[in-house]
């Protein structure tokens, strides 16, 4: 057995502070009249995080878990259910094709920019492109967690660097309802990737990186590669249980294996291959299938012009929207072929020396 290293986590939060931040949220004058319900409920809170209530409603695992006695919490359990009925329909070959277009950037004009981004335009470019061939489209726009109110996607907490087995499928450390961690968008993302027979990202480049809410979505999705699908093998985050189990023989189920991506990055200056390199890997890491090179798109829109007229420079670059449309037409023709058993992974089918 590993030992296991503590250390870095802060003291817990005193009353004052707790107070302090709890309040934050109530910092509107048209608040006032409540300030005595505001003090009840922090109260309340209060004890709720003191006494580390994650998940104040719990239901019996039962049957097909390795504890049928622990107590799961509810909103695990039907995000679970969920996934487990979209990985059913996603397996049967009577079903409609179903895409999942993501929209990456952060922005729309719902808020603080007050414009639409270029990368929903493409997105709208895909999506024609692919219903025009009669596959169903679901877009994920990841800018919703920018202008919606409470919609948030909560960064992982690393869970898997402990051990493979503690990182729960789905993820199980939100919602944390004693640490105010709630309104987590993944419990509804993990049924839309289940769901698709395609998927495909179309995202700008931010400092030559991954917009922040793709990334969030990325890091979350880690435990759908390897990840536990029984919590109560682990004893919820016991972290020991979790060594032990990973040291006896993990077999790293690859939870998302057998769907096609395609993806297009644009950007104006720089960062654009390595961006999507990046998420091809990442996707290829995951048992994606790639619907070729076509469909593996990176372009620069206004190169180096102002900021200002960059959908002016998308409305002259005909042919940046044409490559777009033909990358969704290739990832069309991929996922058909895939579904009707004429495209094969070229991933090995023996076991790997290193699974991970």
């Amino acid at each position: 057995m590993t030992s296991i290293r503590t250390g870095q986590a802060p003291e817990s939060l005193s009353r004052e502070a707790f107070s302090e931040r709890f309040r934050a949220s109530f910092i509107d004058p048209a608040y006032r009249a409540e300030d005595a319900s505001i003090a009840r409920m922090e109260s309340i809170a209060w004890e709720a995080y003191n006494e580390g209530r994650k998940a104040p409603f719990t239901v019996k695992a039962g049957p097909g878990y390795a504890d049928p006695d622990y107590d799961l919490s509810v909103e695990w359990v039907a995000t679970k259910a969920r996934i487990d009925a979209a990985q059913a329909r996603w397996a049967l070959t009577d079903t409609p094709t179903r895409a999942l277009l993501v929209c990456a950037s952060a922005r729309n004009d719902g808020t603080c920019p007050g414009e639409m981004s270029k990368s929903f335009r493409l997105t709208q470019i895909a999506r024609e492109a692919l219903e025009a061939t009669g596959i169903e489209c679901d877009v994920l726009d990841l800018s919703l967690v920018t202008s919606e109110y409470h919609l948030h996607i909560h960064p992982c907490k690393g869970c898997v660097s402990t051990a493979m087995p503690l990182c729960h499928w789905p993820c199980s450390c939100y919602p944390n309802h004693a640490l105010g961690q709630t309104h987590d968008w993944m419990a509804d993302i993990y049924e839309r990737w289940t769901a698709a027979h395609a998927v495909l990202i179309v995202t700008p480049v931010y400092w030559y990186q991954s917009p922040s809410p793709l990334k969030l979505m990325i890091d979350r999705l880690v435990c759908a590669d390897g990840g536990n699908p029984d919590p109560t093998s682990t004893g919820g985050k016991k972290a020991a249980l979790a060594k032990t189990l990973e040291m006896a023989g993990w077999d790293y189920p690859k939870h998302l294996a057998g769907r096609a991506y395609g993806v297009v990055v644009h950007g104006d200056v720089a960062g654009i291959e390595g961006s999507r390199r990046s998420l091809c890997d990442w996707l290829d890491w995951m048992g994606f299938i790639n619907a070729g090179a076509v469909a593996r798109l990176d372009r620069y829109i206004g190169y180096y012009e102002p900021y200002a007229t960059s959908h002016e420079a998308l409305d002259r670059d005909l042919d940046v929207q044409e490559e777009t449309r033909q990358a969704a037409q290739a990832l069309a023709q991929a996922v058909v072929a895939l579904r009707g058993g004429r495209l094969k992974s070229l991933q090995s089918a023996r076991a790997r020396p290193r699974p991970k």
